[in-house]
């Protein structure tokens, strides 16, 4: 432990962490302008009459027009500030209350990405990030710093490291090994592109979906051996803008490949503009660093105690569906947080029939009820269609109708198979409860092997559900 709290104390430059705060700033500040040109906060957060909110957080409902606005430019305004170093510990303290409302708001606009936006901020909350090369260094001089505590930086390696790693041993599944759903997205934009002929050959789609899963599981670890590092990047940088590209994943490349660079030496701004520099003119040795420990507070225990716990949690969440019987692709239990980042296709549809105490059925298509997005996203996923049987209850009981019963029609087709049954349809969801720590009786598992669509016939079939867990 003395070892561990040594190394995580020892001074390093402060320069990457800088960098990664200007970037994290830049991207976040472009984010809030894409959602204000594109009016995305009156499609996701005023236009829906309903939301599903997460656990235990169904008092969080979006503020009336022209409030909700307001906190989405509070968004933009402590992004540009945390940029720009200016009033930091109050400025990223506001944008992670800011942008984690709009983020739990509703489970219907879950993205992973901006999970992960949460995630680095909340590291870059706790971190010395304004301590040199920002408007608060300027008005506080007694506050510069060239050299932190080397904590800050491992904290935020050791997350991308959890982020990398995890979106490759999670794609080790049948489908995505055998190049599904990777070849549906694909050859579906073959004509968009000039080389797009080459996605009809199944041994490339292959080759795309085993290279991804070696880039993480390889890759990752690489970037923190210094003579890969700089190869491993460029590698990822072009899989990350093919990813942006060929899918709709917003800030996600660009923000994986800005938080990338904290694995170059903490000085690298200044020895890369050293090198741009010496092309025009001679330049003095680089200056000595700072005295070892001048200025670096150690680390503290309680920060020890936070990061363990932090990373405890980091690690536990994508492991958790081990945990369940049940395929997760089709379940869905423990799909959120655990970064299965397009790897999933998944199609579906149906009704709702609310059974009257007189015999009557009524039948509800959910996009009456939903904008079209939230009742995509509630379609395939079990929580929600709970949630959303539990919305039709209660709003026939305030119509007067009584105690009634709801039951869901919906089909689902994964990784282009047939669609098949999604929901028990003879159960009452009104009269069963979702098991947010275990399977559900009434999601049915999939019940088809896959020699259909094209997936190729030599490879061994979908199981229709996992072997037990050895651990229990």
């Amino acid at each position: 432990m003395t070892r561990l709290i040594a190394a995580l104390s020892r001074p390093v430059s402060i320069q990457s962490l800088v960098a990664v705060r200007v970037l994290f700033g830049a991207i976040l500040l472009w984010d809030w302008w894409r959602y204000v040109v594109q009016n995305r906060i009156f499609r996701y957060y005023v236009e829906p009459e309903l939301w599903f909110p997460y656990f235990g957080l169904d008092w969080l409902t979006p503020l009336p027009e022209p409030y909700i606005y307001w906190v989405w430019h509070l968004v933009g305004l402590s992004a540009f500030l945390v940029m720009i170093g200016a009033f930091y510990r109050v400025a990223i303290w506001v944008f992670i209350a800011a942008f984690g409302y709009f983020f739990l708001l509703d489970r219907a606009q879950y993205l992973n990405h901006n999970y992960l936006v949460l995630l680095y901020a909340a590291l870059l909350a706790v971190s010395p990030a304004h301590l040199a090369f920002s408007v608060d260094a300027w008005l506080w001089p007694a506050w510069r710093r060239r050299v932190i505590a080397a904590w800050s930086v491992v904290a935020i390696k050791a997350q991308t490291e959890v982020v990398l790693v995890f979106a490759g041993l999670v794609k080790i599944t049948d489908d995505w090994l055998r190049g599904e759903p990777l070849g549906i997205w694909l050859r579906g934009q073959a004509g968009d592109w000039p080389f797009g002929w080459l996605f009809q050959y199944d041994a490339v789609i292959l080759a795309g979906a085993w290279a991804t899963v070696a880039l993480h599981l390889i890759g990752a670890p690489l970037l923190l051996w210094h003579r890969t590092r700089l190869a491993v990047f460029l590698v990822y940088c072009c899989f990350h803008m093919a990813n942006a590209q060929f899918f709709n994943i917003g800030i996600f490349p660009w923000l994986t490949i800005a938080v990338t660079t904290i694995f170059f030496v903490p000085d690298w701004p200044q020895r890369a503009l050293r090198w741009a520099l010496r092309w025009f003119e001679p330049l003095p040795p680089m200056p000595a660093p700072v005295a070892a420990g001048a200025g670096v507070a150690p680390l503290g225990r309680a920060v020890l105690v936070f990061l363990a716990l932090w990373f405890a949690v980091q690690v536990y969440l994508p492991v958790r569906q081990a945990f369940f019987p049940t395929l997760v692709g089709w379940s869905g239990d423990g799909h959120r947080f655990s970064w299965r980042m397009r790897i999933y296709d998944r199609d579906a549809d149906g009704t709702f029939r609310v059974l009257g105490g007189d015999g009557s059925v009524t039948v509800v298509d959910p996009y009456d009820w939903l904008t079209r997005r939230q009742a995509t996203a509630m379609l395939s996923r079990a929580d929600m269609i709970h949630d959303f049987a539990a919305m039709l209850e209660a709003a026939w009981r305030e119509a007067g109708h009584g105690d009634v019963a709801v039951h869901a029609d919906i089909t689902m087709s994964l990784n282009g198979r047939p669609h098949v049954p999604f929901i028990d349809p003879t159960v009452d969801l009104t009269a069963v409860s979702y098991n947010w720590l275990g399977t559900d009786d009434w999601v049915l598992p999939p019940a088809h092997r896959v020699a259909e669509g094209r997936l190729p016939d030599w490879l061994p079939p979908l199981p229709l559900q996992k072997p037990p867990f050895a651990g229990g």
